[in-house]
Protein backbone atom coordinates (compact mmCIF):
# COMPACT_ATOMS: atom_id res chain seq x y z
CA UNK A 1 0.00 0.00 0.00
CA UNK A 2 3.01 2.30 -0.21
CA UNK A 3 1.97 5.47 -2.06
CA UNK A 4 3.58 6.37 -5.36
CA UNK A 5 1.92 9.79 -5.59
CA UNK A 6 -1.49 10.99 -4.50
CA UNK A 7 -2.61 14.47 -5.43
CA UNK A 8 -5.78 16.10 -4.16
CA UNK A 9 -6.85 19.59 -5.19
CA UNK A 10 -4.61 21.02 -2.48
CA UNK A 11 -2.14 18.44 -1.23
CA UNK A 12 0.41 16.05 -2.70
CA UNK A 13 1.40 12.93 -0.76
CA UNK A 14 3.92 10.28 -1.76
CA UNK A 15 6.30 7.81 -0.18
CA UNK A 16 10.02 7.32 -0.64
CA UNK A 17 11.18 4.14 1.08
CA UNK A 18 10.07 4.47 4.70
CA UNK A 19 9.29 8.18 4.37
CA UNK A 20 5.86 9.69 3.80
CA UNK A 21 6.09 13.13 2.17
CA UNK A 22 3.35 15.78 2.26
CA UNK A 23 3.46 18.99 0.22
CA UNK A 24 1.04 21.90 0.29
CA UNK A 25 1.25 25.61 -0.40
CA UNK A 26 -0.66 27.88 1.95
CA UNK A 27 -1.83 31.38 1.08
CA UNK A 28 -0.07 32.93 4.08
CA UNK A 29 3.35 34.35 4.85
CA UNK A 30 5.95 31.98 6.26
CA UNK A 31 6.10 33.73 9.66
CA UNK A 32 2.35 33.19 10.17
CA UNK A 33 2.60 29.53 9.14
CA UNK A 34 5.54 29.04 11.52
CA UNK A 35 3.60 30.67 14.35
CA UNK A 36 0.58 28.42 13.72
CA UNK A 37 2.79 25.35 14.15
CA UNK A 38 4.47 26.70 17.31
CA UNK A 39 1.64 28.44 19.19
CA UNK A 40 -0.16 26.19 21.71
CA UNK A 41 -3.24 28.45 21.52
CA UNK A 42 -3.54 27.86 17.78
CA UNK A 43 -2.99 24.08 17.74
CA UNK A 44 -6.55 23.24 18.91
CA UNK A 45 -7.95 25.36 16.07
CA UNK A 46 -6.53 23.07 13.37
CA UNK A 47 -4.86 19.89 14.65
CA UNK A 48 -6.76 16.77 13.61
CA UNK A 49 -9.38 15.90 11.02
CA UNK A 50 -12.86 17.42 10.85
CA UNK A 51 -15.02 16.43 13.82
CA UNK A 52 -12.12 16.16 16.25
CA UNK A 53 -10.91 18.49 18.95
CA UNK A 54 -7.43 18.69 20.40
CA UNK A 55 -6.17 19.48 23.86
CA UNK A 56 -2.60 20.71 24.17
CA UNK A 57 -1.32 19.16 27.39
CA UNK A 58 2.27 20.30 27.03
CA UNK A 59 4.21 22.24 24.42
CA UNK A 60 7.77 23.29 25.27
CA UNK A 61 8.98 24.69 21.96
CA UNK A 62 12.78 24.39 22.15
CA UNK A 63 15.29 21.72 21.15
CA UNK A 64 14.83 18.94 23.70
CA UNK A 65 11.41 20.28 24.70
CA UNK A 66 8.42 17.96 24.56
CA UNK A 67 4.92 18.27 23.21
CA UNK A 68 1.82 16.26 24.08
CA UNK A 69 -1.67 16.54 22.58
CA UNK A 70 -4.84 14.54 23.10
CA UNK A 71 -7.21 14.10 20.17
CA UNK A 72 -10.91 13.79 21.03
CA UNK A 73 -13.70 12.52 18.77
CA UNK A 74 -17.29 11.50 19.55
CA UNK A 75 -16.96 8.11 17.82
CA UNK A 76 -13.78 6.78 19.51
CA UNK A 77 -11.65 6.87 22.63
CA UNK A 78 -9.27 9.77 23.11
CA UNK A 79 -5.90 9.31 21.41
CA UNK A 80 -2.77 10.83 22.97
CA UNK A 81 0.19 11.92 20.84
CA UNK A 82 3.59 13.09 21.99
CA UNK A 83 7.06 13.93 20.80
CA UNK A 84 10.22 15.92 21.31
CA UNK A 85 11.46 18.92 19.38
CA UNK A 86 14.83 17.97 17.86
CA UNK A 87 15.66 21.08 15.81
CA UNK A 88 14.10 24.51 15.41
CA UNK A 89 15.26 26.94 12.71
CA UNK A 90 12.58 29.67 12.67
CA UNK A 91 10.82 30.24 10.34
CA UNK A 92 12.37 27.75 7.91
CA UNK A 93 12.48 24.27 9.40
CA UNK A 94 11.76 22.09 12.40
CA UNK A 95 12.26 18.43 13.28
CA UNK A 96 10.42 16.49 15.94
CA UNK A 97 9.67 12.97 17.01
CA UNK A 98 6.08 11.75 16.73
CA UNK A 99 4.58 8.96 18.85
CA UNK A 100 1.02 7.71 19.05
CA UNK A 101 0.97 7.16 22.81
CA UNK A 102 -1.18 4.02 22.99
CA UNK A 103 -0.37 0.41 23.81
CA UNK A 104 1.30 -1.32 20.87
CA UNK A 105 2.37 1.91 19.14
CA UNK A 106 4.54 3.67 21.74
CA UNK A 107 7.67 1.95 20.43
CA UNK A 108 7.07 3.21 16.87
CA UNK A 109 8.89 6.53 17.02
CA UNK A 110 8.64 8.53 13.84
CA UNK A 111 10.73 11.56 12.97
CA UNK A 112 9.06 14.45 11.17
CA UNK A 113 10.89 17.21 9.32
CA UNK A 114 8.91 20.27 8.26
CA UNK A 115 10.36 22.73 5.75
CA UNK A 116 8.63 26.09 5.18
CA UNK A 117 9.58 27.75 1.90
CA UNK A 118 8.60 31.32 1.01
CA UNK A 119 7.06 31.30 -2.47
CA UNK A 120 6.14 34.89 -3.41
CA UNK A 121 4.45 35.60 -0.09
CA UNK A 122 2.84 32.18 0.15
CA UNK A 123 4.33 29.27 2.08
CA UNK A 124 5.09 25.83 0.70
CA UNK A 125 5.20 23.30 3.53
CA UNK A 126 6.95 19.99 2.96
CA UNK A 127 6.53 17.50 5.78
CA UNK A 128 8.66 14.36 5.69
CA UNK A 129 7.64 11.63 8.14
CA UNK A 130 10.26 8.91 8.60
CA UNK A 131 8.84 5.59 9.77
CA UNK A 132 10.96 2.84 11.36
CA UNK A 133 10.04 0.35 8.60
CA UNK A 134 7.89 -0.11 5.49
CA UNK A 135 5.54 -2.26 7.62
CA UNK A 136 5.13 0.63 10.09
CA UNK A 137 4.42 3.02 7.20
CA UNK A 138 1.87 0.66 5.68
CA UNK A 139 0.25 0.17 9.09
CA UNK A 140 -0.11 3.93 9.48
CA UNK A 141 -1.55 4.28 5.98
CA UNK A 142 -4.10 1.57 6.76
CA UNK A 143 -5.54 3.76 9.56
CA UNK A 144 -6.79 6.32 7.04
CA UNK A 145 -4.09 8.82 7.91
CA UNK A 146 -4.00 10.30 4.40
CA UNK A 147 -7.63 11.46 4.51
CA UNK A 148 -7.18 12.66 8.09
CA UNK A 149 -3.97 14.49 7.20
CA UNK A 150 -5.55 16.29 4.25
CA UNK A 151 -8.48 17.33 6.47
CA UNK A 152 -6.04 18.56 9.12
CA UNK A 153 -4.24 20.70 6.56
CA UNK A 154 -7.65 21.96 5.30
CA UNK A 155 -8.37 23.10 8.86
CA UNK A 156 -4.87 24.62 9.07
CA UNK A 157 -5.53 26.63 5.90
CA UNK A 158 -8.92 27.83 7.19
CA UNK A 159 -7.32 28.92 10.48
CA UNK A 160 -4.60 30.81 8.58
CA UNK A 161 -7.26 32.60 6.54
CA UNK A 162 -8.91 33.77 9.77
CA UNK A 163 -5.64 35.43 10.77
Amino acid sequence: MVIERLRTETTTVFSEGTELVWERTFDAPRELVWSAFMDPDRIPRWWGPHGTTTTVVEMDVRPGGVWRYISHAPDRDDVPFKGEYLELEPPERFRQTFIVDVEGLRDHVGVETYTLEDVAGRTKVTARSLFPSVDALEGALATGMIAGGVETWDRFEAMLAEG
